[in-house]
């Protein structure tokens, strides 16, 4: 899949392990002054995946952005990287995304055709998820960026929040973990496996859709999709947001194997250390947990999946019905009131 574009070296930082850590956000935004509406139900104090304002007793709307830097050299590929992982945070409220707005920023040395490429690559995602761009804005800058602003809608009951986890459910993540770890070993040129980057290539262009609309038939109370902040990260702010306490099961935990190798050797994104500095305060590891599995938890994810939190007596049916169409779905763990630790890391 790959070309002879090279847009990786135009940019300083690749897809969600350029984003800005979650303790930096928060500080950013403290204090600003703000109006208020009680049918916007999610807004940027929530720390949540995208805003929600409740037009009616049957429609909320759902709106979101999300664009970054090339995480690959194929203007194609990494138009759907992209734009999978803008439309991600429609799926992780719940709802179903409908119209899109490019975002994209492209550097005076760059070819015409990469910049089609790019957008072809956005456009065939969003029609793959039912997605209209009708659309958007283009600017020059220093480095290449490409993302989409989304919309998407959900009947109010249905709204997926992340701050809504009870003690009692049972965890699952839809996706592995390492991505960022891996595509930063092959920035480096260290990670030469086409099989490798293949599966990552795959996983990174895997909608959530199909998670979202099973997860929907069964008792979920929380749902979050895994990206920049990291698995831990983004169990931080469910736990947090839930004022509950997160247990994570290392061994359950689905990852690219090959991520803990060359997480050994220090090939780490930025980003994790960002996520580390913002939930490891909150954490406590309980048993045996090697440093290169702790960067795996940390690392930021680019178009992850959906962490999600389902009631107990329902965990095992939505395994099940998840795995038939997603075999990476793993339960990773189990919530209980709070405890002393947001999250508790168990090796």
């Amino acid at each position: 899949m790959e070309t002879e574009a090279k847009l990786t070296r135009l940019a300083s930082c690749a897809g969600c392990g350029a984003k800005v850590g979650a303790g930096t956000l928060a500080s950013l935004l403290k204090d600003f002054k703000t109006r208020t509406d009680p049918r916007l139900v999610v807004g940027f104090d929530k720390s949540d995946d995208a805003s929600v304002y409740v037009i009616n007793d049957e429609t909320a709307l759902i709106q979101t952005v999300d664009f970054f830097p090339p995480i690959v050299d194929d203007p194609y590929l990494f138009g759907q990287i992209a734009a999978t992982n803008a439309i991600s945070d429609v799926y992780a409220m719940g709802g179903e995304p409908k119209l899109a707005l490019n975002v994209l920023c492209v550097t005076e040395n760059m070819e015409e055709e990469w910049v089609r490429e790019i957008l072809r690559g956005g456009y065939d995602k969003a029609y793959e998820a039912g997605v209209i761009i009708s659309g958007g804005h283009t600017i020059h800058g220093s480095e290449p960026l490409y993302g989409l602003a989304v919309t998407g809608f959900a009947k109010p009951e249905k709204i997926r929040r992340n701050d809504a986890a009870k003690p009692g459910d049972v965890l699952i993540l839809t996706k592995k973990l390492g991505v960022g770890i891996l595509t930063t070993a092959a920035k480096a040129g260290m990670m030469t496996d086409p099989a490798v980057m293949d599966r990552l290539y795959r996983q990174m262009t895997q909608l959530n859709k199909d998670a979202c609309g099973i997860m929907q038939q069964y008792r979920v109370h929380s749902c979050t999709d895994v990206t920049g902040f990291g698995l831990m990260g983004h169990s931080c702010e469910m736990a947090q947001g839930s004022g509950c306490t997160l247990h994570l099961r290392t061994e359950r935990v689905p990852l690219h194997p090959e991520a803990l190798e060359y997480a050994d050797m220090g090939l780490v994104p930025a980003g994790a250390y960002r996520n580390r500095d913002f939930a490891e305060k909150a954490s406590e590891i309980r048993g045996t947990v090697s440093r290169p599995m702790q960067d795996v938890l940390y690392d930021p994810q680019t178009s992850g999946g959906l962490l999600i939190a389902v009631d107990g007596r329902d965990g095992e049916a939505l395994l099940r019905a998840l795995r038939d169409v997603i075999p990476a779905a793993a339960e990773i763990g189990y919530v209980t009131e709070a405890e002393d630790k947001a999250i508790i890391v168990e090796g």
